[in-house]
């Protein structure tokens, strides 16, 4: 199934759509498009290890409660005061909660950036979440979606994402593109880049890809390497240049000594 294909079920089902690949091909990106195209806010919860409901749905605000009861001591009984500092004007809301009860109405498109990086308990509590669009908060009640935000779910898959959330996804995988296509995207996001230049980086990648490495440089790396190299105001890819400006490419150590080591006259075919 094609992504374009995948976007459109997940917006016609209405279901989240959960896009898994290699770091760098452009998952994240696609949220950002939908957001543009569909002209609506992006809300992005970006999930590392330990991330807990008061930092992905929502929190009180313990210093605002404290200054309310001291405010109203001696003025208010106690039960209108534990009313009064649970109500809304003393909640935070967090990327999840924004994303159900919008303050503007409009239903956003949510991105879930990096799942894999949470621990099991956070992707248990997004089942709720992604099933009914609701979240339940003890002092409240539950806030349900009016109209449910468009979610897109990106993995780079560190861990494999539990089957009963799959289940609730479009599932999509996307790979690093062909050489045609890569240049397609250079072209359309570094239109200043000079096209024999765009042909030689691509060209380039699309080779270091096919070698043994740590992490082979993705889509953002690509557009990372045009950048410096017009930046040295260079027209055309050489040897020298290659060499120099690695560290815009590749990430690790051994991999940069892996191409300093003929990797790059291998790649560039000198030798």
């Amino acid at each position: 199934m094609g992504l374009g294909t995948a976007l459109f079920l997940s917006l016609e089902l209405g279901r989240p759509l959960l896009l898994e690949g290699e770091a760098g091909v452009g998952k994240t990106e696609v949220a950002k498009t939908l957001a543009a195209g569909l002209g609506r806010p992006l809300i992005r919860l970006q999930c590392y290890e330990g991330l807990d409901l008061a930092s992905a749905a929502y929190e009180w605000n313990y210093a605002k409660q404290m200054i309310h009861i001291r405010a109203a001591e001696g003025g208010a009984n106690a039960a209108s005061l534990a009313r009064d500092v649970f109500s809304e004007d003393f909640l935070i809301r967090r990327p999840l909660l924004s994303a159900l009860d919008p303050p503007d109405g409009v239903a956003p498109v949510l991105l879930i950036d990096e799942l894999d990086r949470t621990d099991e308990p956070f992707e248990a509590y997004l089942l709720e979440v992604l099933s009914d669009f609701q979240i339940t908060i003890p002092e409240l009640g539950t806030v349900t979606a009016t109209e449910p935000p468009h979610v897109v779910i990106t993995s780079n898959r560190t861990r494999e994402i539990h089957d009963a959330l799959k289940r609730r996804c479009i599932y999509h995988w996307i790979d690093y593109p062909t050489a045609a296509r890569e240049l397609e995207i250079l072209a359309s996001r570094v239109p200043d880049a000079p096209e024999r230049l765009s042909v030689q980086v691509v060209e380039f990648v699309q080779k270091v890809r096919e070698l043994e490495l740590f992490k082979r440089p993705g889509v953002a790396e690509t557009l990372d390497w045009t950048r410096a190299l017009m930046a040295l105001d260079r027209h055309t890819l050489d040897r020298e240049t290659a060499h120099r400006t690695l560290g815009v490419l590749l990430k690790y150590q051994d991999d940069l000594e892996r191409m300093a080591d003929g990797g790059v006259d291998e790649v560039m075919g000198v030798g």
